[in-house]
This record gives structure tokens, sequence and C-alpha cells, in this order.
């Protein structure tokens, strides 16, 4: 399982992009982690599934109402992670008012929540293997804040939390 210290997988996320003007999308464009992570402050923060109760409720709106407050402290990306494809990453974010504060980020095979070791084995629910709930504070591709829920708990992932931890230094 990743810990503080380690570098994140060099891996590739996907992303859905549209294209103002005409409102031709662009499509699901590819993300390499470590490219994307070269020289910045990225909070990141994974969940079971996009449209999920608490997922949709609560975690992404709260990096969503805090957005100002992390940049301020130095966080240049909000990045949320989730096992599902880009195209409802990019819905769930445009509803979420995610769009231009929040890099949704779609892990489509849960390639990244394998590499990283933090799975969530939903098949009896049907969801079959997700992420686990978590946060991270990553600086220049190393983690060095990682917040892991316990089952069924959205206690220590929350923006609140990350805005402390990064406030602190």
């Amino acid at each position: 399982m990743i810990k503080v210290g380690d570098t994140l997988p060099a891996l590739t996320l996907m992303e859905f992009n549209e294209v103002e003007g005409e409102g031709c999308a662009i499509g699901p464009m590819p993300v390499d982690v470590a490219k994307a992570t070269a020289g910045k402050i990225i909070a990141l923060f994974a969940l079971p599934g996009a449209y999920t109760p608490t997922c949709s409720a609560k975690h992404v709106p709260g990096y969503v109402d805090q957005v100002d407050a992390l940049r301020k402290a130095g966080v240049d990306e909000i990045w949320c992670v989730s096992v599902n494809d880009a195209f409802v990453m990019g819905a769930w974010g445009r509803e979420l008012g995610a769009v231009g504060k929040v890099r949704m980020l779609a892990d489509g095979s849960a390639d990244f929540a394998k590499a990283t070791g933090l799975t969530l084995d939903l098949t009896t629910r049907g969801m079959g293997l997700r992420s686990n709930r978590y946060s991270m504070l990553v600086k220049n591709g190393v983690v060095t804040t990682l917040n892991i829920e316990g089952p069924g708990k959205f206690e220590v992932s929350d923006a609140a939390t990350m805005l402390a931890q990064v406030s602190q230094g």
C-alpha cells in the first residue's frame, strides 16, 4: 500500500474535457500522472464512485467549496479520482459545479487504485473493484500526507481536513 514518502504510480488517468465555443467535445484525454504532478502541489482525493450518496452530497462538494482556500494555502490543483469512465466523471463534475475547480479523473480499470493498494471490493453490492475513500497531499509526485478512511466512514478525507493539513505546512 502506498505511504507517505512514496511516489505516485506512473500511470495514466483519463479526463473528459470540453471546448468552449461550438460545444464540441474533445473527449477523454490522457493525464500522465508523473508529468501532471511534476513541480506541483496536488490535493488528491479518491472515492468509490460517481453519483454515490456520500461522494455526491459531501466529498466532492466539500472540495468545490474549499477550492479558493486550498489554492490560497498553496495547492496548485485538486484531483478527484474514481473508478469510473471519463464520460461519467465529466458529467458528474459538470453537475456538481467542479469544472475549473476540481479535476475529475477517471481510473476506468482501477489501475491507479490497484497500484496504490487502496482498493475497495464492492462486488457483493454490484459495483466490482473500486477505490477506497482517501485523500493525500502530493508534492512533486511524492505523497506527503495520506488520510485513509475506514470502511463506510467519511471522517478524514474531507476538504476541511486537507485544508488544515496544507495550512500547517
